[in-house]
């Protein structure tokens, strides 16, 4: 009976431990460009002038955006709905967006990374999405694409003061998280930025 009970657990570890290595965690053959919303302007939803440039330089940035020697234009582009606090994530990437023709989809709200994730995993398979989010709430993105945010941000905490970093979220043809294309960019756009 003690044998039994244990072939019985042992056999439950496996089968559990095999579909958590087959799960998908983000979208198959993509990648997810991760940046956090440009400079506030300190009161208002709005950017500051700092901000409004760091908006613009993006419309080049990603025009042209190269990792590795390999284009990674973004081929679409989701952000944090506006809220009554904030409309920054859509501010910043507006400039780049319209440049590449591109629509900003806002449907989800900035605590639903899970509903993000599974549009990624449901919509973008095969593309290069750029993601704008603010920097509280993008550990929770990344746990919801499967990848553990301390791997790419000090402490697993998206700093307050860093607005110049670009996380890529690459994945396998079975939307399995590649850890050697996963990796934190500093951007090098504006005058001071790290």
């Amino acid at each position: 009976m003690r044998r039994c009970f244990f072939i019985a657990v042992v056999f439950a570890f496996a089968l559990a431990r095999a579909s958590v290595a087959d799960a998908q965690e983000g979208p198959k053959n993509a990648v997810v460009l991760i940046i956090r919303h440009a400079e506030d302007a300190g009161n208002g939803h709005g950017l500051s002038a700092r901000g409004a440039e760091r908006a613009e330089a993006y419309k080049n940035y990603f025009q042209n955006f190269m990792i590795d020697s390999k284009r990674r234009e973004p081929e679409a582009v989701l952000v944090a709905a506006d809220s009554k606090q904030s409309h920054r994530p859509r501010l910043t990437v507006e400039p780049f967006a319209k440049a590449a023709k591109l629509p900003i989809d806002s449907r989800f709200g900035n605590k639903q990374p899970s509903d993000l994730a599974a549009e990624l995993r449901a919509n973008h398979q095969g593309k290069v999405t750029l993601v704008c989010w603010h920097h509280g709430q993008i550990p929770a993105v990344l746990r919801a694409l499967g990848v553990a945010p301390e791997t790419l941000v000090p402490g697993g905490k998206w700093p307050n003061d860093v607005f110049d970093w670009v996380i890529m979220v690459s994945f396998d043809e079975n939307g399995r998280l590649i850890p050697e294309s996963t990796k934190r960019i500093p951007e090098h756009l504006l005058q001071g930025d790290s």
